[in-house]
């Protein structure tokens, strides 16, 4: 048995693997593998090309597989079901292991970067962090909605919250106070959370040179650089930085035929975290550039007259991703022309 390709459909504690030879013939099919039996499956078979959806857990197998000779790639979900003979034989874990097998091997396949440890340790440190932004937004607006109820209504912004309810924190009638205020107390607590982890991501991004490179950029502050970083580690995922631009999502949907170009909204595809950064970093720019006459800021600010305010965001969003894309690829050898930085 000469397996040359692997398909594995990830679980929490059943797999199914699907193995083909040189020729393309099933020679490995078991659609139920425990937990610990995989690895053990995979150790025993000569070194061959594995292909495992991007999910929960893909990068430590791939990692681990990796580690044993295998060489592994991740693709997206989406680019494996066209493969799924779903007319034959349905939707299971054996046809999709299957699927993901003659996926893996398609020349023209789109491949998701896996990860290093140190990258989603990192991570880890942004989705605890964006977490708990989420809850304290979420917190502060089920307050605004309970008020409401009993006739208080206050601005939007967080400040202007925090600044008037003091003043009708006594008119709300019985237990309706103590939920408000202990919701409030909770808001703190999530703050002091916050600032921790701003604390934590702006030291790993200064105890890292590649990172104190990306800050270097206008609107690429510690939080954007730690995150660019474990996300794209040395960049050597990616042809060129309008690949970067395309996966982050800033670049314009297209809808070309008969040889005539059309261009649609921005795609917002790939990882909405890492869009977000940049363009709140691009914003940051713009607001910022008062009288500046340097080569970036004259054109960022023809850019806004030319094209309004939010094509110039994403523009200059999609220009830091491929500028960030250089300066992980080439480091040091990178050097930006002065009248384009």
């Amino acid at each position: 048995m000469s397996i040359v390709t692997v398909g594995i459909d990830l679980a929490k504690n059943i797999f199914a693997v699907h193995g083909v030879d040189e020729n393309g013939k099933a020679v490995l099919i078991k659609p139920k593998v425990t937990r610990d039996q995989l690895l053990p499956l995979i150790v025993q078979m000569p070194p061959c090309l594995i292909g495992i959806e991007a999910c929960s857990g893909a990068h430590h197998w791939a990692r681990l597989f990796r580690s044993y000779g295998h060489t592994v790639k991740l693709m997206a979900p989406k680019f494996v079901t066209p493969y799924r003979l779903s007319g034959k034989r349905g939707k299971n874990d054996a046809a999709d292991a299957a699927a993901i097998c003659e996926a893996v091997t398609r020349p023209h396949m789109r491949f998701v970067p896996i990860k290093e440890e140190h990258q989603q340790i990192i991570l880890t440190l942004h989705r605890t962090r964006q977490g708990f932004v989420e809850e304290r937004t979420a917190t502060y607006n089920r307050i605004r909605g309970l008020i409401a109820e009993f006739g208080i209504v206050l601005p939007q912004k967080v400040a202007g919250l925090r600044q008037n309810i003091g003043a009708h924190l006594e008119d709300l009638p019985g237990y309706a106070n103590q939920c408000v205020g202990d919701l409030l107390a909770h808001a703190d607590q999530l703050d002091v959370r916050i600032e921790e982890y701003d604390k934590l991501i702006a030291k790993a991004a200064r105890e890292d040179a590649r990172s104190r490179r990306l800050m270097q950029r206008p609107g690429i502050g510690p939080v954007t650089a730690s995150a660019l970083l474990a996300s794209l580690g040395n960049g050597h995922d990616f042809r060129n930085g309008r690949q970067v631009a395309a996966w982050i999502g800033l670049v314009p949907g297209q809808y070309s035929s008969g040889g005539k170009s059309r261009l649609g909204r921005i795609t917002k595809a790939g990882d909405r975290y890492l869009r977000s950064l940049l363009v709140m970093g691009a914003r940051s720019i713009l607001s910022g550039l008062g009288e500046k006459q340097d080569g970036f800021s004259r054109w960022a600010r023809s850019l806004q007259e030319r094209r309004g305010y939010w094509k110039a965001v994403v523009a200059i969003a999609a220009k830091n991703a491929r500028l960030a894309w250089a300066v992980l690829k080439y480091g040091e050898e990178f050097r930006l022309n002065k009248s384009a930085a």
